[in-house]
Formats: structure tokens, C-alpha cells, sequence
């Protein structure tokens, strides 16, 4: 089986796990997917990998800065174009696009949810998927919290991935999931049962604000530093719950 090359960023936390992985497809045409963050050791070793290809393409697969953040600067150094949804790009990539390599073609897949755009890539040659921050290669949650139908977003590009039915996904954050079939249903068991708790908390507490559900459905031992990526989580299942009536 075909696989890709991996740089990982030292950008470790609590939401990158062990850093943004970078992942390149091909060696003579090749493809840079989601290069990472605004780091001058990771450029330089993105920029080696690259050296002796004849052309390269930058991808990105969501504009977050651990994904774009020095996407703009990797192109530029490379002489490459810059594709996909972040600031500074060349250009985007509409749903099934193909990125040619000599490894083969990668193709566009309009995954939102984690924000509202933000692109996989399948790799049909090697029946695998790039998910950027679709899926995490450890655990069975990604933030979904950014704009309003954001969850039902996140569980139709889940039932979507699932469709394509990948031998192997590549997150940009963790190791690849190799089980693909129970990683799609982890993470689909995980949003809703928080749907459901959403729901009771609610219930049970029908003029609570997100921020005072934190506690009622995070628990008390969630660290501070994650109190608004829940409290704009919870604001996101509130709204789904809304617009299902």
C-alpha cells in the first residue's frame, strides 16, 4: 500500500494533540497537504521534502492557523499554487475537484462542520482520506462550535466519508485511523449522545445560558483553557436542537 510522507509540527495542545501533521502525496508531482503553522523549523523541512519535485501544489484543507499558518509562505518559497479555503489561497477547490501527483489524483470533498468550509481529500489510489479536522486520529471528538448548523453540517460530512468508504483516514492531528467503520461510528455515537445531554440540560434547566452548562454537561473536571470551545459547543447543539423543532 502506498502511503504518504508525515512531518509533524512542535506544536502539541490539548486541541493539535502531538502538532499538526503535514502530509505529502508524490515525489516528482506532489502535493503539500494542510502544511501547518507559522513555523520556521517546519517550513524548511516541508521545503526539503519538496526540493526535487518538478511541481508541487500547497493544500489546505480549513483556514485555521494550525493548518494555514504558513501556507501563504511554502507556495511562495515553492513557486507553487496555493489551494483550498484559507486567506491568501490561489484559488479554491470546488467539490470533486482532482489534484493531479504522481502518485495519483486527489480529489476534493466538502466536508463542513469543524467551520463551514473546510475540505477532506481522497486518495482513491490508495483507498485512503485526508480529513484535516474532520476526524482526530485519537479519541472519538473534534470541536464542532463555529457557526450556526454547524452539527448537523458535522454529522452529514461524517455520513458522507462514510459513503466513500476509506481503508485508512489520515487526520492532520494523531495517527492514522485504520478502523475506519468504528472511528465514523465513535464519533457519531459521541455527538449526539452530547446532543442528548444538550437536550436534558435544557430540560432541566430551560433558562440556562451555554456558559452555565458547561459544568452540567462537561463536568467539573474540564480545564479552563476549554471552557469557550465547550460553551460554543453547547451554543451549536442548542441551536440544532432549535431548528429540529
Amino acid at each position: 500500500m502506498t502511503h504518504p510522507r508525515v512531518f509533524t509540527a512542535a506544536n502539541p495542545g490539548p486541541f493539535t494533540l502531538d502538532g499538526t501533521r503535514t502530509h505529502i502525496v508524490g515525489r516528482e508531482v506532489a502535493a503539500v497537504i494542510d502544511p501547518g503553522p507559522d513555523d520556521a523549523d517546519h517550513l524548511r523541512a516541508l521545503r526539503a521534502a519538496v526540493a526535487g519535485a518538478r511541481r508541487v501544489v500547497v493544500l489546505v484543507t480549513h483556514d485555521h492557523a494550525d493548518h494555514s499558518g504558513c501556507a501563504r509562505a511554502l507556495a511562495d518559497a515553492l513557486g507553487a499554487p496555493l489551494l483550498g479555503p484559507c486567506r491568501g489561497a490561489d484559488g479554491p477547490l470546488a467539490d470533486g475537484a482532482a489534484v493531479e501527483t504522481d502518485e495519483g489524483e486527489l480529489l476534493a470533498v466538502d466536508t463542513p462542520g469543524h467551520c463551514a468550509e473546510h475540505l477532506c481529500f481522497s486518495w482513491p489510489r490508495a483507498g485512503a482520506l485526508f480529513a484535516g479536522d474532520l476526524m482526530l486520529g485519537e479519541g472519538s471528538t473534534t470541536w464542532v462550535g463555529e457557526y450556526p448548523g454547524c452539527v448537523r453540517d458535522y454529522l452529514g460530512s461524517l455520513d458522507r466519508i462514510e459513503a466513500l468508504a476509506p481503508g485508512v483516514i489520515y487526520s492532520a492531528h494523531g495517527p492514522p485511523i485504520e478502523n475506519v467503520p468504528g472511528a465514523l461510528a465513535a464519533y457519531r455515537e459521541h455527538r449526539l449522545a452530547r446532543i442528548e445531554q444538550a437536550e436534558q440540560a435544557q430540560r432541566d434547566h430551560p433558562a440556562a445560558t451555554p456558559a452555565q452548562l458547561v459544568t452540567t454537561i462537561y463536568g467539573d473536571d474540564l480545564p479552563p483553557r476549554l471552557r469557550d470551545a465547550a460553551e460554543s459547543s453547547i451554543a451549536a447543539m442548542l441551536d440544532y436542537l432549535a431548528a429540529d423543532g
